[in-house]
């Protein structure tokens, strides 16, 4: 493996090194996204069960922001609870603006990667095909080993680009419906709580309920007033 790689020349440094920087971002990721890192079994339901009962106070939150990017998303909605339903949602969309953008991150990097290993590998063959015309300026056509060395290095670095360009390519894509599945269930689940926190704001949800009051009898009405008769004349 080191005889082809030495074989490949100068045009492999790149390739290396940004083989080096995939196979990173790679492993971070996968262990970044991972499904019950992302979205914890159970915790919109249990978040839920907070805002119904209302027991909610600031460790709570503060706990629940920390403890993933949905706990995040749904701590952003408790911190505005007490205000109308659009400045709710208006705060969890801005809440999972921030949280995507770190679901994403170095996934630029990735497709960066996967965009120029070929271009890299195209570098390297350029280079190969250089050294080979060289050789032949030289010493001419006659020694078919320095053209063999030239020929040798392009196909070795255009391999190799194209061996880092297609897996990175591969995961690239991969991350990205990971995470674009990740965004469509905090949704539901912010949606969710949402529903419960305007319920709960709602005037005819906390409306204390009627208590019967005795009912007094109306008055009686007054007895008629007798006017004395006018006398008459005979």
């Amino acid at each position: 493996m080191f005889d082809i790689i030495k074989a490949g020349g100068w045009g492999m440094l790149p390739i290396l090194l940004a083989s080096a920087i995939a196979l990173a971002i790679v492993l971070e990721r996968f262990w970044t996204l991972r499904r019950n890192a992302v979205l914890p079994p159970g915790l919109g339901e249990q978040v839920r069960g907070w805002a119904r009962t209302r027991k909610l106070n600031p460790a709570h939150i503060e706990a629940l922001r920390e403890n993933s990017p949905l706990g995040e998303l749904l701590a952003g909605a408790l911190d505005v609870r007490h205000r109308p339903r659009e400045s709710i949602k208006e705060r969890i969309e801005d809440t999972g603006r921030h949280v995507v953008h770190r679901l994403e991150r170095y996934l630029n990097s990735l497709g960066t990667i996967a965009l120029i290993g070929p271009l890299l590998g195209l570098l390297g063959t350029v280079l190969g095909l250089i050294r080979m015309f060289l050789a032949v300026m030289v010493s001419g056509v006659g020694d078919p080993m320095k053209m063999a060395g030239g020929i040798g290095e392009a196909l070795v670095c255009t391999a190799a680009g194209l061996i880092v360009a297609i897996p990175a390519y591969i995961l690239h894509r991969h991350f990205r419906s990971r995470v674009a599945g990740y965004v469509v269930e905090m949704e539901k689940q912010a949606t969710a709580l949402l529903d419960e926190l305007s319920a709960w704001n709602d005037p005819a949800f906390n409306v204390a309920p009627n208590v019967a009051t005795p009912q007094t009898p109306p008055p009686k009405p007054a007895a008629p007033t007798r006017t004395p008769a006018r006398a008459t004349s005979r």
